[in-house]
């Protein structure tokens, strides 16, 4: 169970069932933190030696104490030049088709649009002939339309077909992602 857990989820754990833990068995029990993946948001023809991730800062309240997420926490609180240690993993089941000239749809709600984001900058670099639909969601478009200018300006040279949105908490009924591809479905 500890594996599973935070450092303040198993706070809230030993404060809300009590036992007779002495820290040596406690240390013994716990494992380290898993490693938290992030898809790469940029492609290298565009942005050179960097590399952009998307990360949304969790954060809430349990009770009248804060929390927040240990990764995106520490990232969103990095400072400027910061470094991180990072690596690797790759994918590669998960890319873009080797014929440029292949259509793609792509499905990326909240921060699961960051891959998308460097499969349209890579189009965009080599010139792919390609189209490229792009379905996205998050609550809000005002504060969640992740690079909004970005895919505006995508739409506007061609290099993205369409764009669907779908912001779930700007209206009455909740709109999420899969509604607007049943509105596409054929």
């Amino acid at each position: 169970l500890a594996k599973l857990l935070d450092g303040q989820q198993l706070i809230d754990l030993l404060r809300s069932y009590p036992t007779e833990w002495d820290a040596q068995a406690l240390v013994a029990a716990l494992r380290a933190l898993a490693p938290r993946m992030y898809s790469i948001a940029s492609s290298q023809e565009q942005v050179d030696e960097e590399v952009h991730v998307t990360v949304a800062h969790v954060g809430f309240e349990r009770g009248d104490e804060a929390r927040w997420g240990v990764a995106s926490h520490y990232l969103c609180h990095a400072a400027e030049g910061a470094q991180v240690p990072v690596f690797i993993e790759p994918n590669d089941r998960f890319r873009l088709p080797p014929d440029g000239a292949r259509d793609i749809i792509m499905v990326g709600p909240g921060t699961g649009v960051a891959p998308f984001r460097a499969f349209v900058q890579q189009r965009q670099a080599t010139g792919d002939p390609g189209r490229n639909w792009l379905f996205f969601g998050n609550p809000h478009r005002r504060s969640d339309f992740l690079y909004q200018t970005e895919w505006m300006q995508a739409l506007a040279d061609g290099s993205l077909t369409h764009l669907d949105v779908a912001f779930s908490r700007d209206q009455a009924e909740k709109v999420y992602v899969q509604h607007r591809l049943r509105e596409h479905g054929e």
